[in-house]
């Protein structure tokens, strides 16, 4: 029995993967309907801090596991003096912490993009250099959400309000050639295997489309996949992690954000290639050997959003009709503007093929 802290869509395909090779999964969330609890072997319905539910899980469970940065890094804690627990405490906090993470990333070494903390609005005035900006909450966004587009200082201070006057992260914004990301696992004995580098776009700051391999310079690619193993090794990782990067101009890398678990642009990987992220999930929580990541061809992954539902079910026949194309629903009831509702991977011969037939397919399912 492994367990699972969060019952989203990565942690219903962390189980289905987990199903596949013979274990039983057990899922802990406060929604009583969450995708992943609906399909678990047991769901435990009860908050991430609930010393029942917990108590509960170390004493049924072999191995424990999360779905997102967001379960409180003292969870993960309590419950690793008792069960094997990957990714430890210590990542996940600095994960879900934008100051953490932007300090420990540049103490250790680590290029990102010019920032400052904001936690006093009166101490703001030695900023001016980082206008235009984005300032973003230092904990709990995603997908866009907690962030605002920065123009000057009185727009700071008002975004600065509107957003709880919450301590925050203000990032200079920079031009980018392209958006990236590495996904990696990383074994208790330092093995890793990463996914070839991920090409990302992204629309009102939620990733839309994932092209791999990203259509980049090779040096650009492996210099990424140096980057996020090195910070894997830093961070003695032992899990799935992705590591979302900046390509600016000269080809400079810097790291946006790191996420420690599967990642919504590691998708492609259930079916283009030989071992998905998910399953890696499982091995590396289960101590078993890393699986190869080969790709089987290139391919595209299209984010499906609660914006396409409209007043009905899209057809998914538009998706299904294609020989090349693999749909994926992640069986949530509600569909609202903005959530992750499914995706689907399309492969081909090469990267720009199966963009045009993705592109297409999309087309076609809000027309």
């Amino acid at each position: 029995m492994l367990g699972v802290l969060g019952g989203g869509q990565l942690g219903r395909m962390f189980t289905i993967a987990a199903h596949q090779m013979g274990y039983q999964v057990t899922v802990l969330d406060p929604d009583l309907d969450s995708p992943a609890g609906r399909i678990a072997d047991q769901f435990i319905h009860a908050d991430y801090t609930d010393a029942a539910a917990l108590r509960q899980m170390r004493e049924q469970c072999a191995a424990i596991t999360t779905e997102f940065e967001n379960i409180p890094a003292e969870t993960l804690a309590l419950l690793a003096k008792t069960c094997p627990v990957s990714p430890d405490a210590q990542s996940v906090a600095i994960a879900q912490n934008r100051i953490a993470e932007k300090q420990y990333l540049q103490s250790n070494g680590f290029s990102v993009a010019p920032f400052a903390v904001i936690d006093d609005i009166e101490k703001t005035h030695h900023v001016q250099d980082l206008f235009p900006g984005i300032l973003k909450v230092s904990q709990f966004g995603y997908d866009g959400k907690g962030q605002r587009q920065i123009g000057d200082h009185s727009g700071l201070v008002a975004a600065f309000q509107e957003l709880g006057a919450v301590p925050c992260v203000l990032e200079k914004k920079l031009p980018l050639s392209c958006e990236l990301s590495i996904v990696l696992a990383r074994s208790a004995n330092g093995g890793m295997e990463s996914f070839p580098a991920i090409e990302n776009q992204h629309v009102n700051g939620i990733l839309d489309i994932s092209i791999v391999p990203a259509r980049i310079d090779a040096t650009i690619a492996q210099c990424a996949d140096a980057m996020a193993r090195r910070l894997a090794d830093a961070l003695n990782y032992q899990g799935v992690l992705c590591v979302e990067f900046f390509v600016v101009q000269n080809d400079q890398l810097l790291i946006n954000e790191i996420a420690p678990r599967p990642h919504n642009s590691g998708h492609f990987s259930i079916d283009a290639c030989v071992t998905s992220q998910f399953e890696q999930q499982v091995r590396t929580l289960c101590n078993l050997p890393l699986g190869n990541v080969a790709l089987h061809q290139p391919c595209v992954m299209v984010n499906l959003l609660g914006d396409i539902w409209r007043e009905k079910t899209p057809d998914w026949t538009r998706i299904l009709a294609q020989p090349s194309a693999k749909l994926h629903l992640y069986g949530k009831k509600e569909a609202r503007a903005g959530r992750k509702m499914g995706h689907f991977t399309v492969m081909d011969e090469t990267a720009e093929k199966a963009l045009a037939n993705a592109l297409r397919i999309r087309k076609s399912l809000t027309t």
